[in-house]
């Protein structure tokens, strides 16, 4: 039960249900908060599986993180909600998060040690975790599920707007060919045939003018158009690139809904239900 006197052996009244934002140990650039169930004692044995929620490019933790805590609730599962904010490596930076790396940031490298951070302070439930990101969050996560997947259960993917397909006949970021050049770990297919891996987005997902990018973005390279025009184009694209090197994926289009996951989320939470329902205790 929470400890409504002030504070426990370790943990403080505001390390439980909706929890305080924290500066990651890290880099205190880079916040985060959580959601950790009422049943969750510090006497206890329960372990609790751990969700990491990525917002896009709008950076709303505190809203993720709010709209999973019955889900949380109802499965025994702590939720984590990082904030990459905007500005961080130029004024006007907005995305440099979703490619993973900027320079000598390593934002994969942040996630994994928020992560750590949480397993030190909680009883999570073994190394993998689920992890659920829309739009700039769908790019983090299907780019996360392709450097580590063996820390991921399940990877929900949301309506990215810029995709990275598993090919390896083109250079990152457009595919995989040069990988390990990019991020000193190669691709590996073995341990992403092991994610339980879900694509979701709304049937109406077909506005182009925040995702086309041209010869003058500064993220052109050749084969920048591979994937299609609009977002439902480039999940499909995503899907068949995966599929092709066994990498099962369940794709939920939801009929009637543009850019916007309000709608989407309860098939987030199924999926994640079902996977933590055919994981080994």
């Amino acid at each position: 039960m929470r400890n409504v006197s002030g504070h426990g052996k370790r943990l403080s009244y505001y390390d439980f249900g909706h929890t305080t934002v924290y500066a990651s140990r890290s880099d205190q650039r880079f916040p985060y908060c959580a959601y950790v169930p009422d049943d969750y004692s510090e006497d206890g044995d329960k372990t609790y599986p751990l969700a990491v929620i990525v917002h896009g490019t709008e950076r709303g933790m505190l809203a993720y993180r709010d709209a999973f805590a019955d889900f949380a609730e109802q499965n025994g599962v702590i939720v984590l909600a990082p904030l990459f904010p905007a500005n961080i490596c130029f004024p006007g930076d907005l995305s440099s998060y979703k490619m993973l790396r900027e320079g000598d940031l390593h934002y994969d490298a942040v996630m994994l040690d928020v992560i750590e951070e949480m397993r030190e302070r909680y009883r999570i439930r073994g190394e993998r975790v689920m992890m659920y990101g829309f739009s700039g969050g769908g790019h983090f996560t299907h780019r996360f599920l392709f450097l580590h997947p063996e820390r991921l259960l399940a990877a929900s993917i949301g309506a990215p707007g810029v995709v990275t397909l598993l090919d390896f006949d083109h250079d990152f970021w457009v595919g995989v060919r040069d990988f390990e050049k990019v991020f000193g770990k190669k691709v590996d297919l073995d341990a992403m045939r092991k994610v339980a891996v879900q694509m979701v987005i709304g049937g109406d997902d077909t506005e182009t003018w925040e995702i086309t990018i041209t010869p003058n973005d500064p993220w052109w390279m050749p084969g920048a158009d591979l994937a299609g025009a609009n977002r439902n184009d480039r999940m499909r694209a995503l899907k068949g690139s995966l599929e092709k090197h066994g990498v099962a994926v369940q794709l939920d289009v939801v009929p009637g809904i543009k850019h916007d996951d309000r709608e989407l989320i309860g098939k987030v939470k199924d999926f994640f239900a079902r996977t933590l329902s055919a994981a080994p205790a």
